[in-house]
């Protein structure tokens, strides 16, 4: 009787606690610096999100690390629902490159929902000779070790795009890593490195004024957005596919039906036409689903890019 007694009381909280979250302003944790495609995506989320929680949900760019600084801040936070972390492709490939993390990818943080795929666009400084991806891998032969390209960081989607490219090109193109895409696209348009993989929601405004050359993207099929650019596997490189995510997590242990509350307010953002239209013009293609399928994907990501990671001798930190 009492176990009956017990077992109602905790379902009775369970579902206030749904009821009343969030019960003051929810920090949304960016791990890359502000004006980043993550950022922008994030930004659009928390705006819909605050609209209709009536509560501030409030965008904070913690960079560094490759993501790992803003990841290891949510992971140690209170698991209420009250923070939370808006996730790239990072997280599949830090615990191959940092294995002496201070968490568990895994075990240490909840899986909400997958938000968006993202391809990244490989693009080239005006000033360098190549004007296409065979291009491009003729003259990192004919000049080898010279070539140098900017990623948000190691392990970042965009490292990964450079490392897979190496990999399959025969390519030796070096790397050079910032703090986020933003900071390597602009270093890119100042002709500091010679290219970059970069988002196709920050491509598009250099690529359209001629600051920046599109030489593919990574993609298994052409962005809507930049229809004239071909993949990389269609301009050269065979059975090149590197895409890129970004996804919603909360700390272990957040309460499920704080964490299935989250999923919906992210599905009717995504639903919201001024959101499908930011998506539309960065290139990003909206993806929604359950905590679980989410949970299952990142798994696997982890076991996917943690191969990439040690067969092309990526050095741990």
């Amino acid at each position: 009787m009492r176990f009956g007694v017990l077992l109602a009381s905790l379902l009775l909280c369970a579902h206030a606690s749904a009821q009343i979250y969030p019960e003051k302003a929810v920090s949304m944790v960016v791990a890359f610096p502000a004006g980043g495609s993550a950022d922008i995506i994030a930004r659009a989320i928390a705006e819909h999100m605050t609209a209709a929680w009536k509560q501030h949900v409030l965008v904070v760019n913690r960079p560094g690390a490759s993501g790992n600084i803003g990841t290891e801040s949510v992971v140690r936070a209170v698991p209420d629902g009250h923070t939370l972390l808006y996730g790239t492709t990072a997280l599949a490939s830090s615990p191959a490159v940092y294995p002496r993390l201070g968490y568990n990818v895994l075990n240490d943080l909840a899986p909400v929902g997958l938000i968006v795929n993202q391809a990244n666009v490989l693009v080239a400084h005006p000033s360098l000779p190549a004007k296409s991806i065979k291009e491009l891998i003729a003259l990192d032969r004919l000049h080898p070790k010279t070539l140098n390209s900017a990623s948000a960081g190691i392990g970042s989607s965009n490292h990964l795009a450079l490392v897979l490219f190496n990999m399959l090109s025969g390519a030796n193109i070096g790397h050079i890593p910032y703090k986020g895409a933003a900071p390597a696209v602009a270093e890119t348009m100042g002709g500091h490195v010679h290219m970059t993989f970069a988002p196709v929601a920050a491509a598009v405004p250099p690529v359209q004024s001629a600051k920046l050359r599109a030489l593919g993207i990574s993609s298994t099929k052409r962005s809507k957005t930049l229809p004239e650019v071909p993949t990389i596997d269609e301009a050269g490189v065979a059975g090149y596919e590197a895409g890129g995510w970004n996804a919603m997590l909360a700390p272990a242990n957040t309460p499920r039906d704080v964490v299935l509350k989250i999923n919906q307010a992210i599905h009717t953002a995504l639903a919201n036409p001024r959101t499908q239209d930011l998506l539309a013009k960065s290139g990003a293609e909206q993806v929604t689903g359950t905590p679980e399928e989410f949970a299952g994907f990142l798994k696997a990501e982890v076991v996917k890019w943690g191969k990439v990671v040690k067969a092309a001798g990526i050095p741990l930190q």
